[in-house]
């Protein structure tokens, strides 16, 4: 892009007429080319310079100065393939000693042509010329944070908009009405007001264009925004922007004269019916001498920020600058400089106001991927204080120069100019957007016993922002929150209730992540069991039964499992060890139980729900997981009884033994407390036995055989007789109730259970252990049975498991069979 000219052009550019074309036989090249470059005609410069570079003989010192020059022409016109080339020859010649400017204008073009490695060694290269240059350490830096940025660019998505776009530059749009579906934009395209070409640039002067979406939703053909020519001029217009109603626009224009320097200087023009009225020059307590554009103003119109190049107070050659006003009628005031946070020893322009409270901008003094870049900063206060400015990164920065950008109101979308490559001219307009940022948080909830998906469990999402939700499983035990539930910023408590199952919990947060993620939490949830859980850690010192402050910790996962399931009626059973009298331990363990009851009470535990028992020293523990104390382990499978203690060695490991004994547990009565008084009375039926050795079934004929009624680890099913069946078989559905029900575990498979119990079903032909299996009076435990899934019949058995039942008699005329 032509850079400079651009981002200058209607702010900074003065423009010159052409030099006379009568000019005199004997020409000076050196003093003409000298003078379109202080005009900032930098594309007249260059054919000047060329011309004057042969003219010169044998002064080397100004054929070195004159290529500089040259180079500094195709910098400023944004040809870095030509300004590399140039600088490069002049570092050959050492020129960067002379001039160390050489070698940091040559770490630019070789940043602008993306080639990292080499701009980082130039960059390094000037801080060693010129230490006191901060440009130099911004520009390494910058080469180092540019390759960050390119391999994690953000969630902008950038798309060069060729509808809109000509072969000239076109940039700095704004959106023009309260829709936000019309657009007004600057270009230098053919039609534009006017026959001159910038001398600058070597295009057309730019005028202001508007566009807007039609029917099809599709944009239309650019044209000039005003047909009287009363906005647009034979000058340069543009870098325009409007009030929040869009009834003003406010642009910037840089004037036109015979053999004299205009400054730019920044105009506002209300609507009229279809069209504009005259517009009028904005006043601003500046010097007349000083150029100024590119306005942003803010919602009440009574402040301007615009970009000017005024001396003294900036910072570096093109600063932003503040100007304020009481009323809408009155001119602006004396305009401040934004400060050192915001301006640099570099170029910062194209300012857009957003909401009053954040100022986009564009500079190539902070560090950036190359050119312009587009930032953003904070506002704090009313009273020009501002944060630190934020570089919007890859891809709404490039190695380019990217500057102009405006958006629709409360939306990360809308549009930006930039010269990268892949456009139709040097500068093209971009429309971008922010790809949403989505979560959600998903899994599935499965018992830990069985590996089977549980349905009904309630899992609670709550966030950092307060909100609340709920989700319950299905029946594959799946559970989901959705982008809506679940957002940005926010961090995430996951609990997880059911009855008969532990509480489990989770932790999650969506702080920080600057891509869509799809969190997957799965939970098992341990089933409660009917036999007792020894608390942790609860010990006692010898006769002695209060509770230790050190131990209270311990009681904290048994309160959390009774507040997440209020009808639970538990027994706290407290131990002794074998030591004493059976009356003082029965005392003792009763009164150490009941220093539990209290601190749960204490806690806001309903006394109704809690049953201290105390059972002395008649129930030495088993231990079901190994255990090491005092240096000695007791393995799994031990009962701590008092003659297993004795044989212990040495006192301590006895002690230890001891105090394991020590010990209070709990169990779960009973799931249904309510908090109120209720009597409950049944009525138990007595059967009466005439010949207890005599087992009979009754059977039904079925198929040229017979079923009849088993009890399948307490649960009734119908079984089938099948004389040629040579192991007990079970459905694929009486198998699955069986381990949803707690009949059968994940423990009781042979082989992989993992694989057996995959997918929530259970894999053919698995053999598992049955624990129970009763016909009639006749209990046999431990069966194994095996899983056959394309079974009609719950239970199948044949003549070799009915053996097992004892010595058989099938009367088929009685439809029985009898167990002796």
């Amino acid at each position: 892009m032509r850079l400079y000219h651009i981002l200058i052009l209607l702010i900074l550019s003065a423009l010159l007429v052409p030099p006379d074309l009568q000019a005199q036989q004997k020409r000076n090249f050196t003093q003409e080319a000298d003078q379109a470059f202080e005009d900032q005609m930098y594309y007249t410069a260059i054919d000047k310079y060329k011309k004057a570079y042969s003219k010169v003989k044998s002064n080397r010192t100004e054929k070195k100065r004159i290529l500089f020059q040259i180079a500094e022409c195709y910098r400023l016109t944004a040809n870095w393939k030509r300004a590399e080339s140039q600088y490069k020859r002049m570092i050959r010649v050492n020129y960067q000693k002379q001039n160390p400017l050489t070698m940091l204008y040559y770490a630019e073009a070789l940043m602008a042509l993306q080639n990292y490695t080499d701009a980082r060694e130039s960059y390094k290269t000037y801080m060693e010329l010129a230490p006191d240059d901060p440009r130099g350490r911004v520009g390494y830096e910058s080469c180092e944070l540019t390759q960050k940025w390119l391999e994690n660019p953000t969630r902008y998505e950038v798309t060069n908009e060729k509808k809109l776009n000509s072969k000239s530059d076109d940039f700095a749009p704004t959106y023009a009405d309260k829709k936000f579906r019309s657009l007004v934009f600057t270009s230098a395209r053919e039609g534009s007001t006017g026959n001159r070409i910038d001398d600058w640039t070597g295009q057309n002067f730019s005028d202001l264009y508007f566009t807007q979406i039609d029917r099809k939703d599709e944009w239309s053909a650019p044209v000039l925004l005003d047909e009287e020519n009363l906005v647009n001029s034979e000058a340069n217009e543009g870098a325009a922007s409007f009030d929040p109603k869009f009834n003003t626009l406010y642009f910037t224009r840089c004037g036109v004269g015979k053999k004299q320097t205009l400054g730019c200087e920044i105009y506002s023009s209300r609507r009229k019916g279809r069209g504009w009225a005259e517009p009028e020059l904005v006043q601003i307590d500046i010097d007349s001498t000083v150029t100024y554009g590119h306005p942003t103003i803010s919602e009440d119109e009574l402040t301007i920020i615009f970009a000017s190049d005024q001396k003294p107070g900036s910072h570096g050659q093109k600063d932003l600058w503040m100007a304020t006003r009481d009323r809408k009628t009155k001119p602006f005031g004396k305009p401040v400089n934004l400060g050192s946070t915001i301006n640099t020893m570099g170029n910062e322009m194209f300012p857009f106001l957003r909401s009053d409270t954040v100022l986009y901008f564009s500079s190539n003094g902070h560090p950036g991927m190359g050119g312009l870049d587009i930032f953003r900063v904070a506002r704090k206060s009313k009273d020009d204080d501002w944060g630190s400015p934020v570089n919007m990164k890859s891809p709404v920065n490039s190695y380019a120069d990217d500057f102009g950008v405006t958006f629709i109101e409360g939306e990360e979308r809308g549009f930006l100019t930039s010269n990268r490559a892949g456009g139709r001219g040097a500068n093209d307009l971009f429309s971008f957007f922010e790809r949403p940022l989505l979560f959600t948080i998903a899994g599935t909830i499965r018992d830990d016993r069985t590996l089977q998906y549980i349905e009904g469990a309630k899992v609670v999402l709550t966030g950092s922002n307060g909100t609340t939700f709920e989700a319950l499983t299905n029946s594959k035990g799946y559970y989901s929150f959705d982008n809506t539930q679940v957002l940005k910023f926010t961090s995430y408590d996951l609990n997880v209730t059911r009855n008969g199952y532990f509480g489990e919990s989770a932790k999650e947060t969506t702080v920080g992540l600057l891509e869509n993620k799809d969190f997957i939490i799965d939970f098992i949830l341990v089933p409660i069991p009917v036999t007792p859980i020894v608390l942790p850690e609860i010990l006692y010192d010898l006769a002695k039964w209060d509770l230790k402050p050190q131990y209270q910790d311990s009681l904290i996962g048994l309160i959390q499992i009774l507040e997440k399931n209020p009808t639970f009626v538990i027994e706290l059973a407290a131990h002794t060890d074998a030591r004493d009298t059976d009356e003082k331990n029965d005392i003792l363990s009763q009164n150490r139980a009941q220093s539990v009851v209290d601190y749960l009470i204490l806690r806001g535990i309903n006394p109704g729900r809690l049953v201290a028992k105390g059972y002395g020293e008649r129930v030495p523990r088993t231990i079901h997981k190994t255990i090491t104390r005092a240096g000695y382990t007791f393995p799994v499978g031990t009962v701590l009884t008092e003659a297993y203690i004795n044989r212990l060695p040495g006192t301590a490991v006895k002690e230890a033994a001891h105090q394991l004994n020590r010990r209070t547990e709990f169990r779960i009565l009973r799931k249904d407390f309510i908090p109120v008084d209720t009597a409950d009375s049944t009525a138990t039926q007595i059967n009466v036995v005439i010949n207890p050795n005599e087992n009979v079934v009754e059977i039904t004929p079925v198929d040229g055989s017979f079923s009849g009624t088993a009890i399948v680890s307490g649960y009734t099913k119908t079984f089938y007789f099948d004389e040629k069946a040579t192991a007990l078989n079970v459905s694929l559905d009486l198998a699955l109730e069986l381990l949803r029900n707690g009949s059968i575990s994940k423990q009781d498979f042979k082989g992989d259970a993992t694989a057996l119990l995959a997918g929530g079903t259970i894999a053919d032909q698995a053999v598992f252990t049955l624990k129970s299996l009763r016909i009639g009076d006749n209990i046999v435990p431990n069966l194994e049975a095996t899983v056959v899934r394309s079974q009609v019949h719950d239970l199948v058995i044949g003549k070799g498991t009915l053996e097992r039942f004892g010595t058989y008699t099938i009367e088929k005329e009685n439809n029985k069979i009898i167990f002796r």
